[in-house]
């Protein structure tokens, strides 16, 4: 199984764009949606759920557009 992993990076609003475009365009065909993050290939089944997160902690806030699945039969 793989070892446990948390990165998070920052990206330019384009990049952030791009990304979310090739995101869309997976889930309207129905395919998986292919990401490298931080040297390492991910592959998002087509099964996976979809959430959103809102978080305010004092005056800061943050939304959190968030991808999960399960290993196997991916």
């Amino acid at each position: 199984m793989s070892e446990e992993r948390d990165i998070e990076k920052a990206y330019s609003t384009s990049e952030f764009v791009a990304k979310l475009r090739r995101l869309a365009d997976a889930l309207e065909q129905g395919e998986k949606f292919g990401i490298q993050i931080a040297g390492e290939r991910i592959y998002v089944p087509v099964r996976a759920e979809f959430n959103i997160e809102h978080e305010r902690d004092g005056d800061s806030e943050e939304i959190e557009f968030q991808i999960q699945w399960k290993h196997g039969n991916e």
